[in-house]
C-alpha cells in the first residue's frame, strides 16, 4: 500500500521510504506527486538523504528527479554518489545536460564518473565540457542523426530501424549528411527520406549548405541567429565546419532566462548569482553579508556630508525632508540607465569603449527628467514652507543629481566590463553611494550659501 501524502508532509514520507531502501515504494509515491510538490519535498531533504534517494531510485527514474531539482542541489547529490552509480544516472540525461552537471562537479569525482562511462560516452561529455555554458557548444546536443553523404537511403533507414531503442530519446526531425573528413554537407527531412527509392544516395536527396552557427558564437549572437531565422534547431559546427552538434531553441531560451535569474540575483547583492534556503546557514550569510558589508562603508561616506553640514541641517530643518526624496529619485533614475546600459551589452549594441555616445545620450534624457523632477519637487517645497528660496534649492538639487544619476547609471556598467568587473554585482552600490553623496552636498552646500534666505534672517 502506497503511502498517503495527506497524512504526513512529503518530504517526511520520503525519509522514511529512504531508511526504508525501498526503492519500489520511493518510485511509486513520487508517481503520486505533482512535479512542484516532488521539487520541494526532495530540495528539502539532506544533502545525504537526497543522494541516498537518486541511488535507491534507479538510473532513469533519478534521472527524472536530477531534471527537476535545482542543479546546485544535483550536483551536491551527485558528489555524495559512488563513481558507476553517478555515471549511470547521468547517463540517462541528455548530453548537454550530462556536461553541465559534470562542468559543476569537483574535478577529482567528474574524472572518476567519467572513467566508469562507455568511452565513447565519456569522450562526447568532455568535449562538451570544454565550451563555456554561455557559447552555442555549451548548449548544443550531441545526439543527432548523421550519415555519411555517400551512404543509400536503405542504408540509413536499416541503420535507425537497428539502432530504434539507442535514438528513441533523439530530437529528430532531420537526419545530417557530412564528408567523410566530418564536414557538414547538408541536411535531409525525415518527409524525403521515408519516400525515396532505398537505392538513392543521400548526397541526391540533402538540401546542400544548410544554415549553421560557429560553436563558439556566444550567447547573444546565437540569440539573434534564431531571432532572425525561425528554425527549431541549427547545427554548430567548428572552424573547419565538421559537424559537433545540434542547437535547439528550447536550449537557447533556457540558457537567456537563466542568465537573466543570475544577473537580478547579482543585482540584488546575492554574490556568486545562487541562493537556495536549504544551501548552508554560514554560507548563505556569508554570500550576502559580503556585499552588504562593503554597502553600509560605502553607506558610512555618503552619511559623511551629512555630518559635515550638520549646522545647516539644524538651522533649516525642513531640508532633512527632501534629503531621501532627492536621494531615492535620483538612485531610480540611475538604475533606469544602469537597466538599459546592461541590456545593450548584453545584445552587444553597445561596446565598452563607447562611453562618450552612451554619456551623451544619457545626459539629454537625465536633463529632461531633471528638469521636471526639480520643478515638481522645488514647487511642493516652496508651497509647503512658503518660501521660494528653499524651493530653489530643493529643485536645483534635484535636477542636478538626476543629470549626474542619468550619467553615471549610463556609463558604470561599460566602465565596469572594460576593466572585466561584473557590471551587475557593482553598479549598484557604486551608483548609489556616488548620487546619494551628491544629493545630500548639492541641497546641503546651497542651502549653506544662502541660508540667511532660507531662515528669514
Amino acid at each position: 500500500m502506497n503511502p498517503d501524502p495527506s497524512s504526513d508532509s512529503a518530504r517526511a514520507v520520503l525519509e522514511r521510504l529512504i531508511e526504508e531502501a525501498d526503492a519500489v515504494r520511493l518510485r511509486d509515491f513520487l508517481g503520486t506527486l505533482a512535479a512542484e510538490e516532488v521539487v520541494r519535498a526532495v530540495s528539502r531533504l539532506g544533502d545525504d538523504s537526497r543522494a541516498r534517494l537518486l541511488a535507491a531510485l534507479g538510473p532513469e527514474a533519478a534521472a527524472h528527479v536530477i531534471d527537476q531539482i535545482p542543479d546546485v542541489q544535483a550536483v551536491d547529490a551527485i558528489e555524495l554518489l559512488q563513481p558507476g552509480t553517478a555515471a549511470a544516472i547521468l547517463h540517462e540525461l541528455p548530453g548537454a545536460d550530462r556536461a553541465d552537471l559534470l562542468g559543476d562537479v569537483d574535478e577529482p569525482v567528474a574524472e572518476a564518473i567519467l572513467g566508469a562511462m562507455e568511452k565513447g560516452e565519456a569522450a562526447a561529455t568532455r568535449a562538451l565540457r570544454d565550451f563555456p555554458n554561455d557559447v552555442a557548444g555549451g548548449l548544443m546536443t550531441v545526439e543527432y542523426l548523421a550519415y555519411n553523404e555517400d551512404r543509400t537511403v536503405g542504408e540509413v533507414l536499416g541503420d535507425i530501424r537497428a539502432n530504434a531503442e539507442q535514438y528513441r530519446d533523439f530530437v529528430v526531425q532531420y537526419v545530417f549528411a557530412t564528408s567523410r573528413d566530418g564536414r557538414l554537407v547538408g541536411v535531409l527531412r525525415l518527409r524525403d527520406l521515408l519516400f525515396a527509392r532505398q537505392d538513392r544516395a543521400v548526397n541526391t536527396l540533402m538540401i546542400p549548405e544548410p544554415l549553421t552557427i560557429k560553436s563558439d558564437a556566444p550567447l547573444d549572437e546565437v540569440r539573434a541567429f534564431f531571432d532572425s531565422h525561425t528554425l527549431y534547431g541549427v547545427p554548430a559546427v567548428d572552424a573547419e565546419g565538421r559537424l559537433l552538434g545540434v542547437l535547439h531553441r528550447e536550449a537557447v531560451e533556457e540558457a537567456l532566462a537563466e542568465r537573466s535569474d543570475d544577473t537580478f540575483l547579482k543585482t540584488q547583492g546575492i554574490v556568486g548569482g545562487e541562493e537556495l534556503r536549504t544551501m548552508p546557514l554560514l554560507l548563505r550569510s556569508r554570500r550576502r553579508l559580503s556585499w552588504l558589508s562593503v554597502n553600509i562603508l560605502l553607506n558610512v561616506i555618503a552619511a559623511s556630508v551629512i555630518a559635515f553640514y550638520q549646522d545647516t541641517l539644524s538651522a533649516v530643518i525642513a531640508l532633512a525632508v527632501f534629503l531621501p526624496i532627492i536621494s531615492d529619485m535620483s538612485g531610480c533614475s540611475g538604475n533606469q540607465a544602469v537597466a538599459v546600459s546592461m541590456r545593450e551589452l548584453s545584445l552587444g549594441l553597445v561596446r565598452p569603449s563607447e562611453l562618450r555616445r552612451v554619456w551623451l545620450k544619457e545626459v539629454s534624457v537625465g536633463a529632461i527628467n531633471g528638469v521636471g523632477l526639480g520643478i515638481l519637487i522645488g514647487a511642493v517645497a516652496w508651497v509647503w514652507q512658503g518660501n521660494p528660496f528653499l524651493g530653489l534649492v530643493v529643485g536645483s538639487a534635484m535636477m542636478l543629481n538626476t543629470v549626474l544619476a542619468a550619467s553615471l547609471g549610463g556609463t558604470v556598467p561599460l566602465l565596469l566590463r572594460r576593466f572585466g568587473v561584473d557590471p551587475a554585482l557593482a553598479s549598484g552600490p557604486i551608483l548609489t553611494t556616488v548620487t546619494d553623496m551628491c544629493g545630500f552636498f548639492l541641497l546641503l552646500s546651497m542651502s549653506a550659501a544662502i541660508l540667511p534666505r532660507l531662515t528669514g534672517g
